[in-house]
């Protein structure tokens, strides 16, 4: 498809986006809150209900009675990116500013009380950027979601669904499995997943391929293999939080670490225990990593720990949180056994907005606060203190590649990240968040760049979801 043909469409979606936006802010709407993974999105209650304009296209029945039916919806992105010293000052760019924009559609097809059809196309773009769009920036235009699902069990408290087909996925914190929101390329598979839900436990299994994204249109390329299978669950403690457990398989055919390229096959096995809310707030996980890289032998590990408190009573209730994360790191380079934590496909935004240090083979203290002035205006404030776990590997990217080796250095700490973002919500369907980051340069940093520099990142981003 050429490009002026992308930006026909990506117009006609706007003004599809800034029609609904009209209709949405001139009368009520629905209650419900939109989804990170919109297909968890549920409608069904308008079934019973007057519905405005807005409520219309998210429940369109096609028979009397309402068991089937549609659902629209979708979602125009825009963000502008300020990039100082890239990669502290490596690359040689300095100033380096562009736009990013995400569009996309979605329908949601319900056949009865036990089969549905959900599928979205999105459009994702890059402009302006001097050394062109990173991975995670441009795919012009994919179909991001084609799923079917079927209800094997469907009952009032207990229920079993298989899905098959191209879907997102995204489990506990985003250490692990993650969708990636942040970055304008979000993640997706394509395979089978069983979802299992009774009471206070759900259990999912699945079996996947992950693409080669490319940047074109519809050029994306799915793996001729499977390569992520895992089990991933959720038990409701109560009074006491909540406990996940998985265990996660990969098979990458060369996978590059500072030990050199080479045929992975890992399994991790961990465990997260957790509560939001007001009080006391903790995010406890491990987890273990074990297989094979090459001919060598694969044993890595990770934990974290963030605890904080949520001052209820208090106007803005403001929290503060402490997180310390432990991520293992190749013990010896040169030898062919492989310490260093593969993060397998990882929240992009895991240690702030923009993060330029991935969870792999680091030691970080973050303390972090947050307070909301208003009830549409949330900030927060972070530092992030780095350092490399072991002093025989180097420094990631966010997405766990390797970005500067480390064996020749002795130096450990990497750096401090100083970062202020803000949230605003002007309403359910619209809303706008902005931040800067400093990253002032450790000794490693200054030890591997002759000419290393401090970065500052700032960006804004506006949203509008229907």
């Amino acid at each position: 498809m050429p490009d002026h043909s992308l930006h026909l469409m990506g117009r006609a979606i706007l003004s599809l986006l800034l029609w609904s936006l009209f209709s949405c802010l001139t009368q009520p709407a629905f209650a419900q809150g939109f989804k990170l993974m919109r297909f968890d999105e549920n409608y069904t209650s308008l079934a019973d209900s007057q519905r405005n304009a807005y409520e219309q296209l998210k429940y369109i029945p096609l028979t009397g009675r309402g068991h089937v039916y549609v659902s629209l919806g979708g979602e125009a992105r825009i963000e502008y990116v300020d990039f100082n010293n890239e990669d502290w000052g490596r690359l040689g760019i300095g100033h380096n500013n562009f736009l990013l924009q995400r569009y996309d559609l979605h329908t949601d097809i319900h056949l009865g009380g036990r089969i549905r059809v959900f599928a979205q196309l999105r459009s994702a773009w890059e402009s302006g950027r001097k050394n062109g769009p990173r991975p995670i920036d441009e795919d012009k235009l994919n179909m991001q979601n084609l799923f079917a699902d079927v209800a094997v069990i469907k009952k009032e408290k207990q229920t079993l669904i298989a899905r098959i087909g191209r879907q997102e996925l995204d489990y506990g914190s985003g250490r692990l499995i993650s969708v990636r929101e942040g970055p304008n390329l979000r993640l997706y598979f394509t395979g089978a997943k069983l979802m299992y839900n009774k009471a206070s436990l759900s259990v999912d299994a699945f079996v996947m391929k992950a693409d080669t994204v490319n940047p074109g249109s519809f050029d994306n390329k799915i793996s001729k293999s499977i390569n992520l299978w895992g089990v991933y669950g959720r038990k409701i403690i109560q009074r006491m939080g909540n406990l996940d457990f998985y265990y996660l398989g990969i098979k990458r055919p060369a996978s590059l670490f500072e030990e050199g390229i080479a045929t992975e096959t890992r399994h991790t096995i961990g465990g997260r225990f957790w509560k939001y809310g007001g009080g006391f707030i903790y995010n406890l996980e491990a987890a273990y990593q074990f297989g094979h890289f090459g001919s060598g032998t694969i044993h890595a590990w990770t934990a974290s720990a963030d605890i904080g408190y949520m001052f209820e009573e208090v106007k803005g209730k403001p929290t503060i949180n402490l997180r310390n994360d432990y991520i293992s790191g190749d013990k010896k380079q040169g030898d062919g056994d492989l310490e260093t934590f593969n993060p397998l496909y990882p929240k992009g935004g895991y240690f702030g907005f923009n993060p330029q240090i991935g969870p792999v083979n680091l030691i970080d203290i973050h303390p972090y606060a947050t307070i909301n002035f208003t009830s549409k205006l949330l900030v927060q404030g972070d530092v992030v203190f780095n350092w490399r776990y072991s002093l025989q590997d180097g420094v990631y990217r966010p997405s766990g590649t390797i970005n500067l080796k480390g064996a020749g250095s002795a130096k450990r700490y990497i750096g401090t990240a100083y970062l202020a973002s803000a949230a605003y919500t002007f309403n359910k369907f619209l809303s706008f968040t902005g931040g800067i980051q400093f990253f002032q340069t450790g000794a490693f940093i200054n030890d591997v760049i002759s000419d290393h520099k401090n970065g500052v990142f700032i960006n804004s981003r506006i949203a509008f979801k229907f």
